[in-house]
């Protein structure tokens, strides 16, 4: 006696199902390469050039006004580039802002030295960041 399996309960396996795993295998595998050389030529575009800044020292001027020496170093120094300053009060809040354009150089690593107008009085300064794009209102001579 032949037995049979009822069609409607198990389906009979169809040839192409491996042929589908591995083209879904295939495409996903193209996908993530994909990805990858996206995000890689991403990378390289919009990489932010190396500014490395250090403060050297800051002092009290008056009840409203901080001075600050810093030191930034550039892989390119015949770029320009900007710094943004600050100062804050005792209980840590930013009691003033500026931005310091630092012009283009024959030395990687220069010293600028500015001052900071505050709100309150100034306890501390120090750099909240260095970039290489400059803001179309600040000059570079």
């Amino acid at each position: 006696m032949t037995e049979t399996i009822p069609s409607d309960r198990y389906p009979m396996p169809q040839g192409s199902v491996r042929g589908s795993r591995i083209t879904a295998i295939v495409l996903t595998i193209g996908v993530i390469l994909l990805g990858l050389a996206v995000a890689w030529l991403a990378y390289n575009k919009f990489e932010a050039k190396d500014i490395k800044s250090e403060v050297l020292q800051y002092s009290i001027v008056d009840d409203s006004t901080i001075a600050l020496s810093f030191t930034v170093t550039r892989e390119e120094p015949s770029e320009a580039a900007v710094c943004i300053v600050r100062s804050r009060s005792r209980d840590g809040s930013e009691t003033g802002r500026r931005e310091v354009v630092v012009q283009p150089s024959e030395h990687e690593t220069v010293q600028i030295d500015t001052q900071i107008t505050t709100t309150q009085p100034p306890a501390i300064a120090d750099i909240y960041g260095c970039g290489s794009t400059i803001p179309a209102y600040l000059t570079v001579d």
